[in-house]
Parts: C-alpha cells; sequence; structure tokens
C-alpha cells in the first residue's frame, strides 16, 4: 500500500471535506499520498465548547479504524479534539492543525496571535498556547463579528472580517505572524496570506509539514532497529 497521510475533518461538512483535502494535497505536494475522512454524527461547522468536546470521540474512532493503514494523522479541527486520545491508541504520529500552526508560528522566538471566526472557542484555543509552552509568545486571539455560520457561508465576507482580525492582531497585539484558527477557514487563510508583510498562516499546511517530519524520523528510527 502506498504511504499515506490521512486527515481527519472532524465536522460533519463534506464541503468543508473537500475544501480541505484540496489545501492538504497541495501541501503535500506528491511527496505521499492523502486519505480525508468525514465526521457522521458531529455538527456541520464546531463553533461551540459543547460541540468541540462532543466531535472528540468520532475522532478517536475514525483514527483507530485507519491509524493501522497509514503513515501519520491530522485532526483538522483548531481546538484538537481527540487529539491525546488518539495519540494513545495508535503507533503513528498524530498531530492537531491547532498545534501544528502555534509550533511553527512562534519559530524563532516569534509573537504570534490568532485570527478567527468562533468566539465561543476563545478558551479553548488559549488553552492550547498555554499546554504548548507557548503562552509567553501568545498575543491572544482576534475574532470576527457575527454568527460564524452563516459568515463561512460567504467567502468574501468572510475573507475581509478576517483580514480585519488579522490587521488587528499585528497592529493592536504586536504579533509577528498570524494563525488563521480554523480548518473551515483553510481557503481564507490561502488568500491572505499575501496581503500582510508578517506571515499568515494556514494551519492545515502547518500540519501536513509537522505530521511528514514526524512520519519520516518514525520511519528513519524504526529502519534503524
Amino acid at each position: 500500500m502506498t504511504p499515506h497521510i490521512l486527515l481527519i475533518n472532524p465536522n460533519s461538512s463534506q464541503a468543508t471535506s473537500d475544501m480541505m483535502h484540496a489545501i492538504a494535497s497541495r501541501a503535500v505536494a506528491g511527496r505521499v499520498g492523502l486519505k480525508t475522512v468525514t465526521a457522521s454524527r458531529n455538527s456541520g461547522m464546531i463553533v461551540t465548547p459543547e460541540q468541540l468536546a462532543a466531535s472528540a470521540a468520532q475522532v478517536v474512532e475514525l483514527g483507530s479504524d485507519h491509524g493501522r493503514e497509514c503513515a501519520g494523522i491530522i485532526v483538522s479541527a483548531f481546538g484538537d479534539p481527540g487529539l491525546a486520545e488518539l495519540r494513545r491508541k495508535v503507533a503513528v504520529p498524530v498531530v492537531g492543525i491547532c498545534e501544528a500552526s502555534m509550533i511553527e508560528a512562534s519559530q524563532g522566538g516569534r509573537r504570534f496571535g490568532v485570527a478567527t471566526s468562533t468566539p465561543e472557542l476563545i478558551e479553548a484555543i488559549d488553552q492550547r498556547a498555554h499546554d504548548l509552552g507557548l503562552a509567553h509568545l501568545y498575543t491572544g486571539i482576534r475574532c470576527t463579528a457575527g454568527d460564524p455560520v452563516a459568515l463561512a457561508s460567504d467567502p468574501a465576507l468572510l475573507r475581509e472580517a478576517l483580514a480585519g482580525a488579522v490587521r488587528a492582531c499585528i497592529d493592536e497585539d504586536g504579533a509577528d505572524a498570524v494563525i488563521i484558527g480554523g480548518g473551515p477557514l483553510g481557503e481564507a487563510a490561502e488568500a491572505l496570506r499575501a496581503r500582510f508583510d508578517q506571515p499568515v498562516l494556514g494551519p492545515i499546511p502547518c500540519a501536513v509539514e509537522r505530521v511528514l517530519s514526524l512520519a519520516g524520523k518514525a520511519a528513519r528510527v524504526s529502519q534503524a532497529m
């Protein structure tokens, strides 16, 4: 079987899965195969702490079902639901898009912020920075106004709203790099990168690079044993 990375979409939107798969495919750039699976029991877009917590169970199920067949797994929701438990259950590297993007954004001691559309998840995202030991570099979150589900349905409006949040992270909070905080915001992240002098990071490409790096290290260790 050709080695591949498994991308798990913890929400139940197939359109979101298709979008994230396209972004991850470009990031993979032919280095390895890619398979994307979609949760069936969760909300169409994760916007509350309750939805985030509830999504973890199926993330673990999907990852456990496919973990023996792949080289690594990406959990593609920004709160990294089920990440720790899935790592305990499979023998391949597992990364979350929040974790991967925060690690990438903080490289070289950069101060980084998050621009997102889900204000109810601020506490959960803040906690990830603390869990990763990056709180001293974390400038916080700037959120778009209005209903995140409605905003996501209008790509042009979403881009402009996120652009304002990115600018606030840079100008008001002093961020050297800004993460676009959400798997469903992946296309907006791609579009915004060229609009700012400071790095604007899409979490899905960050996760692809991290999981490939970890999978490569794991393969080298296995070959040396």
